[in-house]
């Protein structure tokens, strides 16, 4: 029985348990679907799987609860899927390992899944509750999430009654969020013919990790490194110096992560290998200089590899390198009017170049529409200039605050009487749902919060699980004191 089940609240960590025995990465959401409704039907609340992949859920007020405002409860069912080097986990047919450490909730080896389950969990919680105090309730899970919103983007008009909307998917207790960034997917590819590698060359494997990583919304501001970025250093001076060439790399693996990882191989000259790995050596002492008091212990190493049959061609190579390395990659812009918030930024999260296929992808973010334009152009332009088709996909609008909102200072007022002191209302520099739901119902009156994680879309993810119990206080809080029609 695994221990998270003894933590309090019991009705948000029994349920969570219970999520982490399913399968739930982005793209594979049939097995927590089916666990939904089968958990709605056990609890007996109405419930249905939407033409989007969501599940909705509705719960009848409580007596002498009905002529308040319908509430939407909404989270996502989908987690991120990144693990250690060195486990062996399948997030498509394997349970997420829990532990305690300290006030923390972790996994082994893996993402914890918190973001969204305690979401999740929480409104299985409100569901399955035969004592709190409620108007009529509606919850709204939803698909893929972390790959492009896609539940959100294909949910119905006309799906949904409710005229409050509570978001649970944020990571810092004590914030009440009203508003967020907007994103765009930018995917630069190209096709090139391979070349023959010279036979009387070696090879080299460089690797890269041992970095944080980290969501590329939420921690972009923290100067943490980005392997493809610091890779590209490398590559670049082993190419100038050394007569090195480019046969392969591969270096990040989602869009919304920053990346913790990246390993290159290069062709050289049998001769010129002990100093590639003296560049390399130095590059290690360099980095871990850098990046002192943000990273700790980053792993640069060489080692020797068979040769490759086939390379990158030269002039190819050098504009693929030249576009990482003059491809954006991290705050572009703060708020003017919020200078401690990020508006613009972009993560170039992901670099796969082998077998005559070159793709790199990056998410770009911004609570302005136009400067999301102006970043993505410039990305545009950069890699344009290396000859690649640029694609632009997956765009959603930001959240615009709403300083009026009826909800927020009702929240607030709660907030305060419960545990003296004042939450923070806050705009964040993340991806939420709420702009694309509130695209689709315009008069929903809107709040996002929940407890405290740490490294969410990292193997690191961990849930402070003494502040579920004030989420969760507030939670219930709010729903008994949520307005009349």
């Amino acid at each position: 029985m695994s221990e998270i089940k003894n933590l309090k609240p019991e009705c948000i960590w029994r349920n969570f348990d219970a999520l982490t025995q399913v399968p739930r990465p982005s793209g594979h959401l049939e097995k927590v679907q089916q666990f939904l409704l089968d958990f709605a039907k056990n609890t007996g609340v109405e419930a249905f799987k939407d033409e989007a992949g969501n599940i909705v859920m509705r719960k009848p007020a409580t007596p002498g609860m009905e002529n308040r405002k319908t509430v939407i409860l909404q989270a996502h069912m989908d987690m991120v899927p990144q693990k250690e080097k060195t486990s062996t986990h399948n997030f498509e047919t394997d349970p997420i390992q829990t532990y305690i450490d300290g006030e923390w909730v972790r996994a082994k080896g893996t993402t914890l899944g918190a973001d969204d389950g305690l979401g999740v969990a929480a409104i299985m919680a409100v569901m399955e509750a035969k004592d709190l105090k409620h108007g009529p309730i509606e919850a709204l899970i939803t698909a893929d999430e972390e790959t492009g919103m896609y539940g959100a983007n294909g949910l119905p008009g006309g799906e949904l009654e409710g005229e409050i909307l509570l978001n649970l998917d944020t990571e810092q207790e004590g914030e009440l969020i009203i508003g967020s960034a907007g994103g765009v997917d930018i995917t630069a590819t190209l096709d090139y013919q391979e070349a023959e590698s010279d036979k009387t060359d070696a090879a080299v494997k460089i690797t890269i990790k041992g970095l944080k990583g980290g969501h590329s919304g939420l921690e972009i501001c923290e100067g943490r490194g980005n392997a493809n970025k610091m890779m590209v250093r490398i590559v670049r001076e082993a190419i100038a110096e050394d007569e090195a060439c480019l046969a392969s790399w591969h270096g990040g693996n989602m869009r919304n992560a920053i990346p913790r990882e990246a390993e290159v191989v290069l062709t050289l000259p049998k001769e010129n290998v002990e100093d590639l790995k003296a560049i390399v050596a130095e590059y290690k002492e360099t980095f871990n200089n850098e990046y002192k008091g943000i990273e700790s212990d980053i792993e640069v190493v060489a080692e020797d590899v068979a040769l490759p049959e086939m390379i990158v061609p030269q002039e190819i190579q050098d504009n693929l390198v030249d576009a990482i390395y003059a491809a954006h990659n991290g705050v572009w812009r703060y708020i003017p009017t919020m200078p401690e918030i990020v508006e613009t930024s972009s993560n170039l999260a992901i670099v796969d170049i082998d077998g005559g296929k070159a793709a790199i992808k990056i998410l770009a973010r911004s609570s302005s529409e136009t400067m999301k334009e102006d970043l993505s152009t410039s990305l545009e332009s950069c890699f344009n200039m290396a000859g690649m088709k640029v694609e632009f996909s997956g765009a959603y609008g930001g959240w615009d605050p709403n300083t009026d909102s009826e909800l927020i200072k009702v929240m607030r007022n709660i907030y305060k009487n419960l545990f003296n002191e004042e939450p923070t209302v806050q705009v964040v520099h993340a991806g939420l749902e709420c702009s694309i739901i509130l695209s689709k119902y315009p008069g929903l009156d809107i709040c996002s919060f929940g407890p405290t994680l740490l490294s969410p879309h990292t193997p690191t993810e961990r849930a402070h699980w003494p502040s579920t119990t004030k989420f969760w206080d507030l939670l219930v809080k709010t729903l008994e004191e949520i307005p009349a029609k």
